[in-house]
């Protein structure tokens, strides 16, 4: 029987070879199938299989793209295209074409956000008819994005012979597009210079060649897209080491065998440093090895990967004098491969055949079938086993063709395909057939199986040498399986594995030597049904398909006993004791909402009217990994040095991991510059130095947990600013600021806190102890440590103990402090460091001890932490009582006494909701049952900066005199300015809607509060806007301010005009008419009516008539006022007028009064002050000029002291009076001012030797407001100046006889004396040969009607001596004599203006 076996073996592999069998291996291999050519009709296999597959494809918009396919067979096949799963219609595609080998062509590609219709997924079909169909495996068409920056290039500088890396990171896709280029030309690249697949460029061993602009640009079809360009400066080799430091560490890479990777390390210092690597902690071999090279700087490449490759590397940089690493992770992915492909077979009807497939890859790869390009969908007939094998069951004619193993995993697919052909049976050879079996029956029939049994045909009764083939079906349906006998001349069979209560047909056939005989009549039996339960689902499988979900299928009990009602599905989390449970009523369901990357167990049960049935086995899987669900926790930042900060943090909670943490990215940028991140990605370590920061700036960092899926959730922005300077080590620590000691029994508990100047580098502290002596032992502590229990001392000794910070440069100067241990009789207090009975109740000391140590850690502008050690718990301050701790904390002012508390459980306390760049204070005490410690030694913390988070206020603008083109504008400071203000900038523009980077900006230093804006536009409406800023960057800007510039440059029309409504409110003026101008101060009435020259005469006439009547009424007040006034009365006064000169106008022109005099106002004023016997002939003498010819120069000596020191003219502050007039802040000459609305007020500032000034009463003076409600104003054109001389003018409207000759009152309390600074460079005026003369401004005001303001004349403000006599008189009486002079006086101002007005 074996020797007839073999000889039929050899047959079939002989006649295979003969017709061309392509896989006599596969042929011998099937050596069932295969002898089934003996005795049959043989057709020979057809070689049909794919020469080329399409592959990935990546391309851009607007190019072409050909997705290449090629199928060889015979019979040309026939080729189509499917997208997506569906077949393209070719023929009516304009942009698609099928290219004469089957490849698909794409002519200009189309892509957009809202259209992508040739993005996705092609595949290849090739049919050829009467044969069958194959299909390729899938290929990707992915078009690149737009080109987009998300980091480009920054200037940087580099060391000779050093290195430096330039960013231009851009998507992963356009990656490949991105090119250099060097002062526009393109970069060369070689062993030297290199490009990182991220499109960052590395310049390793830097030469002077290498400095220059660069700039990266994308080419992916198309205009070219280019970044910013930066400058990279080569400085000369350093003359000193510079710390060592990574420019760029390696990050974890995932990637595909046969891919390329590259792990960028870029470190410098000085030495340069030599890069070397390590994988999994063994030495990497780069020198002489095919596969890794090291790159640029010390970058590392892997050609064409392997799965071996995967493994941690380490980038170790060293110089020499320090060492450095910093590691990665490499995860190689494999793509489906065929570990055992499909094999052609030959069978016959109603056979049961098996398709093997065997794959592996990485992840695992999912198997599906294809038959002819259909998919195999699993049924009675098409059955999954094994995993990936494929079983049929039942052959009929209609099975032939070609079946495919299609297996696919998240990194590629790949298809093996192999050709079933049904053989038809050969004409029987010359000899007698066998006729029918005999009396078949079924002698057993069970649930499941039935036993049959016959007897040997009539034509051959013994039947010794006959083998029967029993084919049975179900009733209705035509595929028919077969079973055959085990040994020639057996008459019964077992037929297995039927369903109950189904009715089967069966017939039987006889086979001698020359063939098959005749068929049995058909016998039908029905299968017993089942009473019982259902038996258990076979073929249960669970597969995660997501990272919250996991699909169960399984198949119908073979034992159902009756219909299956519905399945049970029970599932349980791995570890937990819960099951839960869900009715389904198919063979599969996909259960969702599980916990990410977690173990699962199922079972299913099936029912049917009798109830549940037998559970299957217990299949578990794990949902798939995802990115992490939560942030990492309790991030904290501490400031190392100048230039770097250490992170430290816990991991995202318990369950929120979704996976396993491979490593954790970091990110961080400038507060200042929130655009500008730069990403560093760690390992599993909870900490990492970030390094290379600059000095004394804020940084923000964020970190997040990774996976293999990607990054987690990042933690909220946490701040932390480096250090301006570094501290000093060029001497020793100061003294400890405190040295406690608490003596026990056998031990003493040394507690201490730092050297208050915390400018020293501490390194540690050192405890020296001895009986008597300090010297005999000494122990050495961290820096950090506060406390230390010195052990193993003898109980009623004297200890001498000395306590010294030191550094590298030596040890500092010593604490002493003495303490005498206990006796050993002494229980009043056990010591709590040295418990020898575990079990024994200690005591608690009474009191307790307050906390040592507490340390306040700035964190943010409102966040500090505190931290303390408590003495009376164990070593490692664990805390395992129900002890807890109570801070408490206050701003750091006298005057504020008020605390606020919060508990803590912990040994530190984060305090929040502070205030920015303020100074508080905090200390702690401790809690314990009905017991409290006091409180502890306060520690102090100062809030960091935070932008200004008001606008400027009191925004004012003014026009200069003579100058209308030139405008000036005033401010305050912002009410929040949150630190230091160290700048504005003033935007302006004529289009208040305008986007604000289209407005015109001037910058100007944080200590001046004015600024001139010049060569504007005449008659044109400006708005303003000014923005704060501090070190921590910009603040809000205020609302706009309107200001029309003057229509033209004419002397007689005033240019003092100032923006409408009030300041910094955006009002618009009112249009009252064309040569209308805002009045100063805000008021909205207008100065007086515009006069035409027409009526000059008339005017003239008019105010000589009135100015008479006004001198004779100030004479007549003078003389009373004289007589009546105490110098006491005359302080009130002066303080009167600053009160009630600040009202707004009320009415209109026509309410003009004739004026009472013009004044030279600053000579009048100086003049009873300064008592010198030699009086100024400018001062008393000249007479008003005309026009700017008749102006005595002042000497530039004077102009010189005006610019450094200027006059302030402070008013009382009312909603339209100037607070902030020019000079506040040393602004420019030339505003004009009324002097008489709060000339009591004018005050001199900025001498050397006044610092502060006395308070003035303020109060009313009722004959004050009458005499002032009854004067008059003067409006004049005569008024005439040339620019070149830059003569100021101002308004003056004097209400009282002696008003100009007020001594300068006192500012009121609380007003600050701001130093006058310089006018900004940039608006520096070139007028040398010109003085320049000082002028007050004030707002306008009286309880009466409106006055229009007076041009005058006024000189030069005093000098440095005369400003102080001015102070030092300040206190003076009038005596009859001066008042005598000053009436001379106001008679030869009189004859000025007669012979004005004649003239």
């Amino acid at each position: 029987m074996a020797a007839g076996r073999a000889r039929r073996l050899l047959g079939s592999l002989w006649i295979a070879l003969l017709l061309g069998q392509p896989d006599p291996a596969g042929a011998a291999a099937r050596s069932g199938s295969q002898s089934l050519l003996t005795g049959s009709l043989v057709r020979t296999f057809t070689p049909f299989y794919f020469l080329v597959e399409p592959t990935d494809v990546l391309s851009v918009r607007g190019a072409s793209v050909v997705m290449n396919c090629s199928a060889y067979c015979e019979t040309a096949p026939k080729i189509e295209w499917k997208k997506d799963g569906t077949f393209l219609n070719l023929v009516s595609d304009d942009r698609r074409q099928l290219l004469p080998d089957g490849s698909l062509l794409i002519n200009s590609v189309v892509h957009s956000k809202h259209n992508k219709p040739d993005e996705g997924y092609y595949q290849c079909v090739a049919t050829v008819e009467s044969l069958g169909t194959i299909v390729s495996r899938t290929a990707k068409l992915t078009v690149a994005g737009l080109p987009r920056f998300s980091s480009q290039p920054e200037a940087s500088s580099v060391p000779k012979g050093s290195s430096a890396i330039l960013n231009c990171e851009v998507n992963a896709d356009l990656a490949p597009f991105v090119r250099w280029e060097q002062d526009r030309q393109p970069v060369l690249l070689d062993e030297r210079v290199y490009k990182l697949p991220s499109g960052a460029l590395i310049v390793s061993n830097a030469t002077d060649t290498d400095g220059g602009l660069y700039r990266c640009v994308i080419e992916s079809g198309g205009t070219p897209k280019y970044s910013d360009e930066a400058e990279l400066r080569v400085l000369p080799d350093p003359e000193e080491p510079q710390d060592l430091m990574f420019v760029r560490q390696p990050s974890s890479l995932t990637k595909l065998t046969g891919q390329s990777a590259v792990f960028p390390c870029v470190a410098v210092g000085f030495p340069v440093p030599y890069i070397r690597w390590t994988r999994n902690e063994e030495e990497l071999i780069t020198e002489g090895s095919g596969r890794f090279l090291l790159l640029a700087g010390g970058s590392l490449e892997i050609s064409e990967v392997t799965e071996q490759d995967a493994g941690t590397y380490t980038c170790i940089a060293d110089n020499g004098n320090d060492t450095i690493e910093a590691q990665a992770e490499l995860t190689v992915q494999v793509p489906p491969e065929f570990l055992k492909r499909p094999a052609n077979i030959y069978a016959h009807e109603s056979m049961d055949i098996v398709f093997e497939c065997e794959v592996t890859g990485k992840p695992t790869p999912t198997v599906k079938w294809v038959k002819n390009g259909d998919m195999v969908i699993p049924s009675d007939y098409f059955k999954i086993i094994k995993e990936h094998n494929l079983q049929v069951l039942g052959l009929v004619k209609s099975d032939e063709g070609f079946y495919q193993c299609i297996a696919e995993n998240d990194v590629g697919n790949a298809q093996a395909g192999a050709q079933l052909i049904i053989l038809d049976l050969a004409p029987a050879t010359a000899g007698p057939l066998p006729s029918a079996p005999r009396d078949v029956v079924a002698t057993l029939v069970s649930t499941r199986f039935i036993r049959l049994t016959w007897r040997t045909p009539v034509s051959d009764p013994q039947g010794d040498n006959l083998t029967y083939s029993i084919f049975y079906t179900k009733e209705g349906i035509n595929r028919e399986r077969v079973e055959n006998t085990s040994r020639p001349g057996e008459t019964q069979v077992m037929i297995q594995n039927l369903m109950p209560e189904t009715v089967y047909v069966f017939r039987v056939v006889a086979q001698n030597k020359h063939g098959p005989g005749e068929s049995s009549a058909p016998l039908k039996v029905a299968t017993q049904p089942e009473v019982q339960l259902p038996g258990p689902a076979p073929n249960i499988r669970a597969s995660a398909t997501s990272p919250t979900s996991v699909t169960v299928t399984w198949e119908t009990p073979l034992s159902g006993n009756g219909e299956i009602q519905n399945y049970k599905l029970y599932y349980m989390e791995k570890g937990q004791d819960t099951e839960q449970d869900v009715d389904v009523a198919g063979l599969s369901y996909t259960i969702n909402g599980l916990k990410k990357y977690t173990e699962y167990s199922f079972r299913v049960v099936a029912y049917n009217k009798h109830g549940p049935g037998v559970s299957t086995q217990d299949v578990v899987v794990r949902t798939l990994s995802d990115v992490p669900s939560a942030p990492p926790q309790n991030l904290t930042l501490e400031v190392r040095n100048s230039k770097s900060i250490m992170l430290h943090w816990q991991p995202p909670p318990a369950g929120t991991h979704s996976g396993q943490i491979t490593g954790y990215k970091i990110r961080y940028r400038k507060v200042s510059r929130k655009s500008d991140v730069t990403e560093s990605i760690g390992g599993t370590q909870l900490y990492q130095l970030i390094e290379g920061l600059e000095r004394g700036t804020e940084y923000s960092f964020r970190v997040a947990a990774l996976t293999v899926n990607g990054t987690g959730p990042a933690t909220d922005w946490v701040s932390a600013e480096t250090f301006e300077s570094d501290l000093d080590e060029t001497r020793v620590p100061e003294v400890p600021s405190s040295l406690h000691v608490r003596p026990l029994v056998t031990s003493i508990v040394v507690s201490w806190t730092p050297p208050e100047n915390q400018n020293i580098v501490v390194r540690g502290y050192a405890i020296g102890y001895g009986i008597g002596s300090p010297h005999a032992q000494t122990i050495k502590v961290d820096y950090k440590q506060r406390y230390y229990t010195i052990e193993n001392l003898d109980p009623s000794s004297h200890y001498v103990i000395t306590l010294k910070a030191f550094n590298n440069v030596g040890e500092g100067i010593p604490l002493y402090e003495s303490a005498v241990t206990r006796p050993h009789s002494d229980t009043s207090e056990v010591d709590l460091f040295v418990i020898n009975a575990p079990y024994t109740p200690v005591p608690d000391p009474s009191p307790m001890m307050p906390p040592v140590g507490v340390q306040a850690s700035i964190l943010s502008h409102d966040t500090i932490r505190i931290t303390w050690a408590d003495n009376s718990l164990p070593k490692n301050q664990k805390i395992t009582d129900a002890r807890y701790y109570t801070v408490r904390w206050k701003t750091n002012i006298p005057a504020n006494t008020k605390y606020k508390t919060a508990n803590a459980t912990t040994l530190s306390y984060l305090v929040t909701g502070l205030k920015p760049n303020t100074l508080y204070e905090f200390s702690v005490m401790v809690t314990k049952g009905r017991r409290s410690s006091t409180w502890s030694m306060t520690a102090h913390g100062t809030t960091f900066e935070l932008v200004p988070t008001s606008p400027p206020k009191d925004v004012t603008v003014v026009s200069k005199e003579g100058k209308p083109r030139t405008i000036i504008v005033n401010w305050q400071p912002p009410s929040e300015a949150n630190g230091k203000i160290t700048g504005y900038i003033i935007y302006y523009s004529t289009d208040v809607n305008a986007e604000i980077h289209d407005w015109v900006i001037e910058p100007v230093v944080g200590n001046r509060l004015t600024h001139q804006i010049q060569e504007l536009t005449l008659d044109t409406p400006y708005y303003f806007k000014i923005q704060a800023r501090n070190s921590k960057g910009m603040g809000p800007m205020s609302e706009a301010v309107q200001f029309r510039t003057p229509k033209a440059e004419s002397s007689d029309k005033m240019p003092n005009d100032q923006a409408s409504g009030s300041a910094g409110k955006g009002s618009r003026p009112v249009d009252i008419g064309a040569d209308y101008k805002p009045p100063l101060g805000g008021s909205n009435s207008p100065h007086g009516s515009p006069t035409s020259p027409l009526d000059s005469n008339m005017l003239l006439v008019i105010i000589v008539s009135v100015g008479v009547i006004t001198i004779v009424i100030v004479v007549i007040v003078a003389v009373f006022c004289t007589r009546r006034t105490t110098s006491h009365q005359k302080k009130k006064r002066a303080a009167c007028k600053s009160v009630n000169g600040s009202h707004k106008y009320k009415g209109n022109s026509k309410d003009v009064k004739p004026p009472d005099l013009w004044i030279h106002h600053e000579r009048l004023e100086l003049k009873p002050i300064d008592k010198s016997p030699d009086p100024n002939p400018i001062m008393t003498d000249t007479p008003i000029p005309r026009n700017s010819q008749d102006i005595t120069p002042v000497d530039n000596s004077m102009d010189s002291n005006i610019h450094q020191r200027r006059n302030s003219y402070r008013g009382h502050e009312s909603e339209d009076s100037m607070s902030t007039l020019a000079g506040r802040r040393g602004m420019r000459p030339k505003m004009m001012m009324p002097f008489d609305s709060q000339p009591p007020q004018q005050s001199v500032r900025n001498t050397p030797s006044t610092d502060t000034m006395p308070a003035s009463s303020s109060q009313t003076c009722a004959d004050h407001q009458d005499l002032e409600s009854t004067t008059g104003s003067y409006l004049a054109n005569a008024q005439e100046e040339d620019s070149a001389q830059n003569l100021p003018t101002a308004h003056v409207r004097p209400s009282h006889p002696l008003k100009s000759f007020a001594v300068p009152a006192v500012p009121p309390a609380g007003s600050a004396y701001d130093p006058a600074l310089p006018s900004t460079p940039l608006l520096t005026q070139q007028a040398p040969a010109h003085p320049v003369h000082s002028v007050k401004t004030a707002s306008i005001g009286t309880l009466g009607r409106t006055r229009p303001p007076m041009p005058v004349v006024v000189p030069s403000a005093p000098d440095v001596q005369e400003t102080t006599r001015m102070l030092e008189d300040s206190e003076s009486n009038y005596e009859p004599d001066e008042l005598t002079k000053e009436m001379a006086h106001l008679e030869g101002l009189m004859k000025d203006l007669n012979a004005i007005t004649t003239a």
